[in-house]
Formats: C-alpha cells, structure tokens, sequence
C-alpha cells in the first residue's frame, strides 16, 4: 500500500492543474510520462538491490558499497536533512488545511497536535507508522479510483448530461501548447508530485518477507503511474479547458480551485470541497508520517556506519531508533521556528535543497544500482540468483542518471534565459547542489576514501543487521 499511494499527494491533487494549464493537457501528459519512466527505472534499479539487501537507510548503504564512502555519506546526510525539512513544512500544510473549517483556529496549535500524532505514530513501534500509512494510502488510492470512474462517466455524458468528447483536449487546435519549454518547465512540477516513491526501498529492512514482498511493491508502482497518474491528468484535461484560470489558482490555500475538486462539484458532488480537504489533508499527514520515519531511519543507518554519532544508533526495546527520532522532530522544530522568523529567508534557503534533494537521491540509487550490477557480474556471481532482476541494464540506469542531471540542472532555467543573470536567486535555486558537494567532498578529503574496486564491493549485509 506504500508503494500504491504512499507518495500520492498535493503534487497530484493540486499541483497537476498548474501543469496543465502551463503546456496543456498533452503537454502535461508528455511531461508526466517522460518522468514516470525515469521514477520507474529509478523503482526497478532499487528494487533488485533492496531485495538482494534489504536494509533500513538503504540508499546510503548502497552508495557506500558501491561506489563510495563518501559518496554514501553526501546521499545519506543530504536524505536526511531534506526529510527533516519536510516535518515542519507539512505542519504548516496540516494548518492551513484546517483553517477550511477553522478559519480563526491557531495555526500553531493545529501544527502541535500533528506533530504529537506524528509522534505517536512512529516512537511505539514500526507497526505504528506502517498501519498510518496504509489507511493514509488507502484513502488517497480510494478518492483516485471514484475520480476516474466520474470522470469517464463525465466525458460520455452518462453523468453530467453531455458529452465533452475531445473539445477541451484539443482546445486551440493542439493538446500541446508553450512548446518544448513548457513541457519542461512542467516536468519539474511532475518531479516533485512523484517524490517520495523511493521510500518503499527503505522500508525494506522491516519488511516481513523483502524478498517476495519488495518485488510485489516495485511492480506496483507500475501501474500507479500508469492508472493514477497518466489517467488522472488525462481526465482533467478532458473535463477542464487548459485556459480555466481556476488551473493556475490552485493551491492548498483555495481547495476549492482543485482540479479534483472541480470535476466533482461539476459532477454534482455538493460537498467536494470539503471531501478534498478531507483527503488532502490525509495526504499531509501520510508525508508528515513518511519525514518522521524515514529521516530516523537514515540517520540510524548513518549512525551505524560510524558517519553520524554512535548514540543514534541506540534502538528500543521494540526496535525504534528513538533518539534519532526525537534529535529529528527537535530540528524540525527548530526549522518550523526559522519560517517565523526573519521574513522565512533561511526556511527558504531549506526548501530549496529539499526541492532538489529527490533528484539527488534518484541519482544516487541509479549510480549505485548500475555499480552493483556491474560488480555483480564482476565477481562472477550468478544474475539468476538475483530475487529480483531490474530489466533493461544498463540502458535503464543510464537513462535515468542523464534525465536526473537534466533536471537537477534545470531547476530554474529562465535565471540564464535574460540579460543580466541574478547570481543571488542562482545561489537561492541551486543550494541543494553545492551542499552535497561539500558533503561528498569533505567527508573524501578527510576520509581518504577512494571509489570502491568493482571486484573489492561487498555484497555481505553490515554484520549488525
């Protein structure tokens, strides 16, 4: 259920009109394709290593293993840093959605009592964060299943009275419209509504059977591209003129300007924005859920790798890193208290690294997976022993580290575009990169570490786990 609707999110249920009003419904669907494949190459390629190793804080340890200690340590710190960022920007989120029923409520209060339920989820108990999860996930998964089934019935007519055929898919003579450009600057906005979809491979480590279940998850995601991805936007580009300037005003401050919203009050649904919220705010919660644990896991793994302080290394008696926990909901707060103050200038210069951080981690799984394959073979081991075999080596792989390069660097191409470049919203966008640099480099230059021999990487799991 994670790897079905656990990254399904306000990238989808809001940030999707925008796309579509920005290069069309056929441009958004280029775009939303160009980055399925990429995420789904990136699923595969972390599939077959977390099943022949599965392991919490996973990415660092394969990047250690595989291609560098430091390598492991710049992806494992950057991963960690941009999860906790995200602890205070989803309380923030949480509050603002319940300003729709609340309007006059402290947002501080609300972003509180999430955090405590947050808590609660992850310190007791891996089974806590996984059964949020899947309730979280199942509600999302739900709410897309009626949408598309609405919306099909909308396009032919049987519920809203008549058909909209391919008139507003084809408005202006072209589903496409602002050309290359457009579609680009769209496939950054689809980046950020699939991020998060690695998280199933760090969880691995706890799975009950990663072996059958790991392989069971990848091949889900899949199809979560193809159903609720592809064929969400296709609907809303049928239902919805891209020219609707509801499209572009949609944001979690106004649900009611949703693109999901939109379809169901069209389609008679009194109560669609309420509903929204509803799942929109299940949805921040599932990635409030997510940050918690996942930035404790990572910090656990570096811990155990000696590249963060032993004492998080320390676990419950149920097997919780709980001082990673609570060091990560402490810093959290920390952050939270940063967007107060000072205009959020620093808290902006956070979310700009976490903007930039999936990609980086994406890029780093595939580095890594196509390093292990290689060493694999290297060291004359048997492919068909694998429990699960990415397919399309190396070309998957490949295509994937360019595509993550493209995008990374693209991040906000219109800065080289005019006449005199703003190195200071240069510096502000790119952040993330130099960042992990540092941390790659730093930890090389102090380590001594050197790029690990194909026929020296070691395919043992570290022996305290």
């Amino acid at each position: 259920m994670i790897a079905l609707g656990g990254a399904i999110g306000t990238g989808l249920f809001v940030a999707s009109g925008s796309s579509i009003h920005t290069a069309g419904p056929g441009g958004a669907l280029i775009a939303y394709m160009i980055v399925g494949v990429m995420i789904y190459f990136v699923m595969t390629s972390l599939g077959e290593m977390a099943t022949y190793m599965p392991v919490s804080g996973s990415f660092e340890t394969y990047a250690s293993k595989f291609v560098d200690p430091a390598f492991g340590f710049a992806i494992g710190w950057n991963y960690w840093f941009s999860w906790t960022a995200c602890v205070p920007t989803e309380l923030s989120a949480g509050s603002i959605v319940m300003k729709y029923w609340f309007p006059h409520s402290s947002a501080i209060l609300w972003s509180a009592i999430f955090l405590v339920i947050l808590c609660l989820l992850n310190a007791f108990s891996v089974k806590g964060y996984g059964e949020g999860e899947y309730w979280f996930a199942g509600i999302k998964v739900v709410t897309i299943i009626l949408f598309i089934v609405v919306g099909i019935l909308m396009i032919f007519g049987i519920l809203s009275g008549h058909s909209t055929g391919f008139r507003n898919f084809t408005l202006g003579g072209s589903p496409i419209h602002g050309g290359g450009m457009a579609i680009f600057s769209t496939i950054l906005v689809a980046g950020y509504a699939f991020s998060g979809t690695e998280v199933v491979g760090l969880t691995a480590g706890e799975s009950e059977n990663p072996g059958k279940n790991i392989p069971k998850a990848i091949r889900t995601v899949f199809w979560r591209i193809l159903i609720f991805y592809i064929v969400s936007i296709f609907i809303i580009g049928m239902l919805i003129p891209y020219t609707d300037p509801n499209l572009l005003n949609s944001s979690i401050h106004n649900i009611a300007v949703s693109p999901f919203t939109i379809v169901f009050k069209r389609a008679g649904f009194a109560l669609a924005a309420a509903v929204m919220n509803a799942v929109i705010l299940t949805s921040v919660l599932s990635a409030g859920n997510s940050a918690v644990y996942v930035s404790s896991r990572m910090l656990w793994a570096l811990a155990k790798e000696r590249k963060a302080p032993a004492i998080f290394a320390k676990v419950s008696r149920r097997g919780v890193p709980i001082n990673a926990m609570v060091v990560t909901i402490l810093l959290s707060l920390v952050a939270f208290l940063s967007s107060l103050v000072g205009n959020g200038v620093f808290y902006t210069w956070m979310l700009n690294i976490v903007a930039l951080s999936a990609f980086i981690t994406w890029l780093g799984i595939t580095v890594s997976h196509y390093r292990f394959r290689r060493a694999y073979v290297a060291q004359g081991r048997d492919l068909n022993q694998l429990p699960y075999r990415a397919k399309w080596f190396p070309f998957a792989p490949l295509i994937a580290i360019v595509m993550c390069i493209i995008v990374i660097f693209g991040q906000d191409y219109n800065i080289f575009l005019g006449g005199a470049i703003d190195w200071r919203k240069i510096s502000s966008t790119y952040v993330g990169i130099p960042v992990f640099l540092l941390l790659w480099f730093g930890y090389k230059w102090v380590k001594q570490t050197k790029v690990v021999r194909l026929t020296e990487c070691n395919f043992a799991p570290n022996e305290a786990d």
